[in-house]
């Protein structure tokens, strides 16, 4: 048995056969059409492409951004490149036989059902996720159940206020998480900085081109003992250990899944981290509430969309 995993992307879809190991057995990448008709038009080719490589799936899941109902699998909200799919089906997308069950939910709760199925999450029934990228992404599986909420919101984590007069953030608040951790916080802190002409590894390797200092340069440099960049990444840490400490008396998880490219850093960033959520929170819980890094490395989002069509429903 397959099923069919599709992340639809604002620059690329993904669309892969994944079998009930959680390997692609099949995949195929199309650049994403600016609109409608394009996009109708590349998608159904791919799909059309992998059936004939390998069968018809038991299911479809989808994993895109924005707000989806997941029991139409209408999409609601989807602002930016992609927003002509938005009040649109994606049943109807994907164009296959009506006994073909199609799931559709938002990116980050689509990487949590990849890890009930197959990675971290496996055989517990609280956990909060956070994916650290560009934005914070974020998902929660409580009492064994996805959590939605009642208008499909539920689970965006990033914006959670850590900061009252912070930074504009995109959805129009001050002081969300993705304002002070996430890639872009990060590197916009290094790069002003670097702007300014602070001594520092990073203002000599990119002082002519302070863009090109990116999240991972900065925790390499931070590993190394670079003044500037220890106090940039110790800074975000901190301010991401005391959101998930507040996430974990709201919640009480068993324990707590970080992905995403940021946590690429492995133990530069998960150890200080942990060390800082034990800090926050050991008075109430009195327990210590593992952080452990995402389990499907698959990073293209099509096993996390084929879970979804396999984790278990109440």
């Amino acid at each position: 048995m397959v099923v069919l995993g599709i992340d639809i992307g604002s620059a690329q879809i993904k669309a892969g056969m994944v079998d009930e190991q959680g390997a692609i057995v099949a995949s195929r990448t199309i650049e994403t059409p600016a609109g409608l008709d394009g996009f109708l038009s590349s998608l159904q080719d791919g799909i059309r492409w992998l059936l004939e490589a390998t069968e018809l799936p038991a299911g479809v899941g989808v994993g895109c951004k924005g707000i989806i109902d997941p029991d139409s699998t209408r999409i609601e909200v989807l602002p930016g490149h992609l927003h002509f799919l938005q009040g649109l089906r994606v049943a109807d997308l994907v164009g296959l036989p009506l006994d073909v069950p199609v799931f559709a939910d938002n990116d980050a709760r689509v990487a949590l059902a990849g890890e009930m199925v197959w990675g971290a999450a496996r055989d517990h029934s609280n956990v909060v996720m956070l994916t650290l990228g560009n934005g914070v992404g974020g998902a929660v599986l409580a009492n064994g159940q996805l959590l939605r909420g009642h208008s499909g919101v539920a689970g965006h984590l990033g914006h959670l206020t850590v900061e009252p007069d912070g930074p504009v953030c995109v959805c129009g608040n001050r002081g969300c998480l993705e304002t002070v951790f996430s890639a872009r916080a990060i590197e916009g802190e290094a790069w002003a900085a670097v702007h300014r002409g602070c001594a520092s590894a990073l203002t000599s390797l990119f002082r002519e081109q302070p863009q090109l200092a990116t999240c991972r340069t900065i925790f390499q440099a931070a590993s190394e003992g670079d003044g500037l960049a220890v106090e940039i990444v110790s800074k975000a840490i901190r301010k991401l250990g005391a959101a998930i400490a507040g996430l974990l008396h709201v919640f009480d998880p068993e324990i707590v899944i970080v992905g995403g490219k940021v946590a690429d850093a492995g133990a530069d960033l998960l150890v200080p981290l942990q060390e800082e959520v034990w800090a926050r929170s050991r008075g109430l819980l009195r327990r210590q509430v593992p952080l452990v890094e995402q389990q499907v490395a698959d990073k293209s989002g099509i096993v996390g969309a084929a879970g979804l069509v396999m984790a278990p429903r109440g």
